[in-house]
């Protein structure tokens, strides 16, 4: 079959997210703050490690990784996004901050190569199956005892509780403000439904999503309305192995 839709989708996104760039940190990471820092949290970094941000913006995570020395590979789709986190590592004196323009699933990266991998509100754009791949290549790419972070809008059509009280909230809200509310709802129905434009998928599919790509010691995070977090692990040893033999003096003991 011919990727040449998908391609085309790509292309449009990034002139979609291009002319977006200059507006977005006035615009777009305000109410995303609480998800950015809950991200940073779960994504501690030593001095000379290696990261990823996916889905890059203009800087919100990389910048902060950059800042305590991490060496990280900054990505997106949008050109004008990833030249806008390059002015403002310039101004700020901000070093190591490698960026990318390329969409996130067609990203590659040699096995075992970095120690972190973060992203925040980016991958609820991709389709189900590149969701799953971007998950898998993340896996892949990360050392033993890497982790890999996701910041999202995570909920799904109304199967669980949540789901149906983030729907709930959201419905209520547009109602609330007539009938401009009640025209976005009938597109925000209409998007989810036909899932357009932005895919979300519950806190239990991305949890499925990391271990079904190897990841270990996962866990789901919300944190504020319909935004949380899932982290994951590489394990140190390969599912499968056998863990490290004892020496002979404690087999002993």
């Amino acid at each position: 079959m011919s990727d040449a839709p998908a391609r085309r989708g790509s292309r449009i996104q990034q002139l979609v997210w291009d002319r977006r760039a200059r507006s977005w940190d006035h615009h777009g990471v305000t109410g995303l703050a609480k998800v950015i820092e809950a991200v940073l949290e779960h994504a501690p970094v030593e001095p000379g490690a290696t990261a990823v941000d996916l889905g890059c913006g203009t800087g919100a995570l990389s910048l902060p990784l950059a800042e305590r020395g991490a060496a990280v590979t900054a990505v997106d789709l949008s050109r004008a996004m990833v030249e806008l986190l390059e002015e403002k590592a310039n101004r700020a004196g901000i070093g190591g901050v490698t960026g990318v323009v390329a969409p996130v699933e067609h990203l590659r990266l040699p096995p075992g190569s970095v120690d972190l991998v973060v992203t925040n509100y980016a991958l609820h754009h991709l389709r189900d199956g590149d969701k799953q791949a971007v998950v898998r290549s993340a896996a892949s790419w990360l050392r033993p005892g890497g982790r890999l972070v996701i910041g999202d809008m995570m909920f799904g059509r109304g199967a669980t509780a949540r789901d149906r009280a983030i729907i709930g909230s959201k419905v209520m809200v547009m109602v609330r403000r007539g009938p401009g509310g009640w025209w976005r709802l009938a597109k925000n129905v209409a998007r989810y439904t036909f899932r357009l434009q932005e895919r979300p998928v519950s806190m239990d599919t991305w949890t499925a999503y990391l271990r079904d790509a190897g990841l270990g010691d996962v866990q789901a995070v919300p944190v504020v309305a319909e935004a949380a977090v899932v982290v994951g692990t590489k394990p140190r040893t390969p599912p499968g192995a056998a863990a490290p033999a004892q020496d002979a003096a404690s087999a002993r003991s």
